[in-house]
This record gives C-alpha cells, structure tokens and sequence, in this order.
C-alpha cells in the first residue's frame, strides 16, 4: 500500500473520529483538532476556560471513543501526590508482610488532569514530573508508564478564586495551550436543543480508534516532511518573540520578557506535521505552520511588566509576530 493510500485510509478514520466527538460537543472545532493534534504527537495539552465551556466533556468524549485506557483526575486543594503516582501498601502472603506498589490513577493512556491548577503547588509537581519523565519514581523504584500516555489538563482562567497558577516552566511541559472561548449564538441555541428533553446528553459511540492504529497513524506522520524554507520560516518565528533581536514584533519589544524556547519551536514543527497529516497532505505547508502557531507558542510567551500591566493579551502579540515575519 502506498503512503498516498495509507494516508488516505488515516485521514478517514480521525474524520470519523472528529465526526463522533462532534455529536457530544457543540463547536469548539480548533479545541477538537488542537486535542487530536496532541494525541497524534504524543504531546499534552493545557485547556483553558471558565466554568461551563465544555472542557472536561470534550476530554471524557475523546477517552471514551479511543481504544485506550482513561483514567480521570479531580484536582483538589486536599489532594496528595500519593492519591495521582500510587503508593507501597503492606500485603500479606504466605505468612509474611511485604511491600506491594498499588498503581494511581496516572497508570493509564489518556490521563484527564481535571482543573489542574485547583492543587497544591506540591501535587501539581507530581503530576508534571510523570509528564516529562514517563515515570513514577516510588521509594527509589522507576516504574515506566505505557505508550501511548497523554495527560489533557483542564485550568480555570487564574485570576479565579481558590486557584493556584502554574509555573512557567511546568506550563511550558504542555504541548499546546488550547483556550476554549464562548459559542456562537447559533452554537448555543444547539446545545439547547441536544439538552431539551435531558440535562446530559449522554448518547456516544463506540471505540472509533484502537492503541495500534494511533500507533500507526505516529509512524506514518513521523514520515511527512517539511521542506527548508519552512523551516527557516518557524526559525524566524521563535526568534521574533525574543525582545532583544532585531527582527521581534514591535509588540514583544514593548511588552515582552521571554520570548519562546526552542521547545516551542520543535512543537510547531510536529504540529505542522500532524495537521498537515489530518487534512492527508503528503508536505507540511505554510498554512499548516500558521494554523498550530498560537496554541504551541501561547503558554511559552511571559510578559514584562509592562504588559502584564497594561493587559496586552498574548495572542495579540502573536497574531503581530505572523503578520510581521517574512514568509519567506
């Protein structure tokens, strides 16, 4: 079979998939394919929005079609480290008392972090650090979670009450940064009419995709390339969020602090792969680079103060350095 077919027969499956999400979840398409993008990349994503919106039903949706084992976290102020790794529990056998690991709920393929920033600094440390390492360390024993493993975090805006912001350098963990804005008025009369005779609309498919295809599907992704020049061109991009070069956007000279890591960089890359993969291109082109380019680089831009102050948004600063920087 050759690559134009396989990608052909992918490209049908994460349709169906998008297709069935979408009988659950009213709009919110970048929110579904910024999340499909994460699960194709093996990256984690950070959603944000206020109460209501539909985040934590969007990631119980895709966990429920997917092949995969789920497993759901409700971050608490309460909440231990213990309660997400697991811990070392005595058993008895045999007559004699042994330590035994009982696994926590982060043993499992897709993890739900359910307002992530409602926990304790602490316990939010546990959690990241699983993220980046793959692992759980318990009294100095490594146990290795299975691929593929993805946590999609849901975050209330910070400035709500009884929450605590993460840091910078634990958000920037998170593959991208997807906020979920208000529906339409159009999008909201549909949510009223699926609710008109039941609060929950609970009607879902089955599994649409199995742990092998997923598997698959990162395999063949992997093979998409991207041409030089787009390179340069996602080079040029980071380079502009940085205040001190000359080529920066004339907002992040005014109103930025840290501009993007090459982190950023590497995850517009792979994102340009994946959404050049779900629209079965066989190149990554330019659009694909500029459609992933504010949820990868969002959460990876820190204001001055300045900026802070005077509530320049971050997209604003991201939508200039776009328009700004030479295609080519």
């Amino acid at each position: 079979m050759t690559i134009e077919m396989q990608l052909a027969k992918t490209e049908e499956v994460f349709q169906k998939l998008t297709r069935d999400i979408q009988k659950v979840i009213v709009g919110h398409q970048e929110t579904i394919r910024g999340t499909l993008i994460c699960l194709l990349c093996g990256g984690h994503a950070l959603l944000e929005g206020v109460p209501g919106l539909g985040k934590t039903l969007t990631v119980k949706t895709l966990g429920k079609l997917l092949g995969l084992s789920f497993s759901r976290i409700q971050f608490t102020p309460d909440l231990m480290p213990a309660d997400i790794l697991g811990t070392n529990i005595i058993v008895e056998e045999g007559g004699r008392r042994a330590f035994e690991f009982s696994k926590g709920p982060i043993f499992a393929h897709i993890v739900l972090a359910d307002e992530i920033n409602r926990a304790t600094p602490k316990t939010q440390s546990a959690l990241l650090e699983a993220m980046q390492e793959r692992g759980v360390t318990i009294s100095g024993k490594t146990y290795v979670l299975d691929e593929p493993f993805i946590v999609l975090a849901t975050q209330n805006p910070i400035e709500m009450e009884g929450t605590y912001p993460l840091p910078e350098a634990q958000v920037d963990r998170f593959f991208f940064k997807i906020v979920l804005d208000q529906p339409t008025q159009e999008e909201l009369d549909e949510i009223l009419k699926r609710h008109m005779t039941s609060p929950e609309v609970k009607h879902i498919a089955g599994s649409a995709i199995s742990r092998e295809t997923l598997v698959d599907a990162k395999k063949l992704m992997a093979q998409i390339p991207i041409a030089e020049p787009l390179r340069h061109y996602i080079v040029r991009l980071v380079n502009a969020t940085h205040p001190k070069r000359d080529e920066a956007a004339p907002l992040v000279k005014e109103y930025v602090e840290y501009g993007a890591s090459p982190r950023a960089g590497i995850a517009l890359l792979w994102g340009a792969k994946a959404n050049a993969f779900l629209d079965g291109q066989l190149n990554v082109r330019i659009e694909d680079i500029q459609r992933v380019f504010v949820p990868a680089f969002r959460h990876r831009i820190i204001r001055n103060f300045r900026g802070e102050a005077e509530g320049i948004a971050v997209d604003e600063i991201l939508k200039q350095v776009i328009e700004k920087t030479p295609e080519v």
